[in-house]
C-alpha cells in the first residue's frame, strides 16, 4: 500500500484496521498522521510508546470497547521496541531499544485476524532505513509485523521527486518562485522534503505578491548560503569569468570552505565529459541518460551539465580536471592564500 492509497482510504472514511508505517521519511508520515488525526474526534485518540509499555498492553487497549466513542485511533510509537528482548539491543547497540516487558508477534497476529470494529491501530517504525547497514534490521522489523497487511513504506525522496513535490507545495501555498530559486532550495536542503515543506511555509508568509528569487533563498533559508558554491560551479560551467570572480569574492568574505567548491566542480566536469563521450546532444538527453543510470539529475542540473559540455571541448574538460587537481593541492599547502589560488584557477579554466 502506498502513502497516496492510504490517504485516499482515510479520505473515504475506511482506513485499514491495522497499519505499519515503515521507514524514516518524515514528510509523508506527517501527512498521514494529520489526515488520521483529522478523521477522529480528539477524545477518541490515544498514543502509546512501546519503549514504555508492552505490545500486549497496546492490544488490550485496542480490544477494550469505549462507552463514549464508536471509532478510535491508537497511535503506537517506537514499534521496533516490540522485537523480542535482546534482538533489537543486539542489532542497534542500545539496551533501551528492547522494552523489558515487550510482547511477541503472536498476540498481534491474533488481533489482526479479528480486529476490533471501529479501531484503527497505527504502528510507527521509523528508526531504520531501507538501505545500507539498516536494511537487515528493517527486514527483521518487517518480519516481526508480518501479520499486518497495510504496510506503508516511507522511502526518502529522490532529488527529482523532491523538486517536483516542492513545486506542488509552492503552488498550493499561493506564491511565485523562480525556477532557479526552487532548485537552490532543494539542493541547499539536500532534497529533504520535510525541511523543504517547512521552508516553503515560511516563504509563503514572506513572499506576499512578489516572486521569490535566489537572493531571497540565500538570505532566508538555513544552509542556503553554502549553496553559493553551486552558483560558482554553474558560472564556471558557463565560462562566465566575471560572474565567477564575483561569486568567489562572496565566498571568501563569508569564509566558505573552497575545496568543497572544487569537489562539486570536479563532479560537474566529469559528468559533462561522460555526456560528451555518450554523444548526448541536449539537456533532455542528459537528464534521461543519467536518470536511467541511477544518477540524480533534475532539469536545472541537466541544463548546467549541457552548458558545460557545449562550451568546453573534450580536451578543455580534461585540462580543467587537471587544473582542479592542482588547485585543490595548492589549497592544502601549509600557508595557502585561498583567494589567490582560486582566482588563478578561474582565469586558467575560462581563459
Amino acid at each position: 500500500m502506498t502513502p497516496a492509497q492510504l490517504l485516499a482510504a482515510v479520505k473515504k472514511g475506511s482506513p485499514p484496521p491495522v497499519i505499519l508505517l515503515l521507514g524514516p521519511e518524515a514528510y509523508q508520515r506527517r501527512r498521514i498522521k494529520e489526515a488520521l488525526l483529522a478523521a477522529f474526534p480528539p477524545d477518541a485518540i490515544a498514543q502509546h510508546d512501546l519503549a514504555e509499555v508492552p505490545l500486549v498492553g497496546v492490544i488490550d487497549d485496542a480490544r477494550a470497547l469505549s462507552l463514549f466513542a464508536s471509532e478510535r485511533l491508537i497511535w503506537v510509537l517506537n514499534a521496533e521496541a516490540a522485537l523480542p528482548k535482546g534482538r533489537a539491543a543486539e542489532e542497534d547497540g542500545d539496551s533501551e531499544s528492547a522494552a523489558p516487558s515487550a510482547g511477541d508477534a503472536a498476540s498481534l497476529a491474533e488481533y489482526v485476524r479479528d480486529a476490533t470494529p471501529g479501531v484503527t491501530l497505527v504502528f510507527e517504525a521509523i528508526r531504520f532505513d531501507f538501505e545500507g547497514d539498516d536494511k537487515r534490521r528493517q527486514d527483521r522489523v518487517r518480519k516481526f509485523y508480518a501479520a499486518i497487511g497495510a504496510v506503508i513504506e516511507l522511502h526518502r525522496y529522490s532529488a527529482v521527486d523532491a523538486r517536483a513535490e516542492a513545486e506542488v507545495l509552492a503552488r498550493q501555498a499561493g506564491f511565485r518562485i523562480e525556477a532557479e530559486a526552487l532548485d537552490l532550495l532543494v539542493e541547499a536542503l539536500g532534497a529533504d522534503i520535510a525541511r523543504i515543506a517547512v521552508e516553503i511555509e515560511k516563504l509563503a508568509l514572506f513572499a506576499g505578491n512578489r516572486t521569490v528569487s535566489t537572493d531571497d533563498i540565500t538570505a532566508l533559508v538555513p544552509d542556503a548560503r553554502a549553496a553559493t558554491i553551486f552558483a560558482l560551479v554553474s558560472a564556471l560551467g558557463r565560462r562566465d569569468r566575471a560572474r565567477s570572480l564575483a561569486i568567489l569574492d562572496t565566498l571568501t568574505r563569508e569564509g566558505e570552505y573552497l575545496p568543497l567548491a572544487l569537489a562539486f566542480l570536479s563532479t560537474q566536469f566529469r559528468i559533462a565529459l561522460a555526456a560528451r563521450e555518450a554523444g548526448l546532444k541536449s539537456a533532455q538527453q542528459i537528464q534521461g541518460h543519467f536518470t536511467r543510470m541511477g544518477v540524480p539529475m533534475w532539469s536545472a542540473r541537466a541544463d548546467q551539465v549541457w552548458q558545460t559540455a557545449s562550451k568546453f571541448s573534450r580536451p578543455q574538460i580534461e585540462r580543467a580536471l587537471g587544473l582542479i587537481y592542482q588547485a585543490d593541492k595548492s589549497l592544502r599547502d601549509a600557508r595557502p592564500d585561498d583567494r589567490t589560488v582560486m582566482e588563478r584557477f578561474i582565469l586558467e579554466v575560462v581563459g
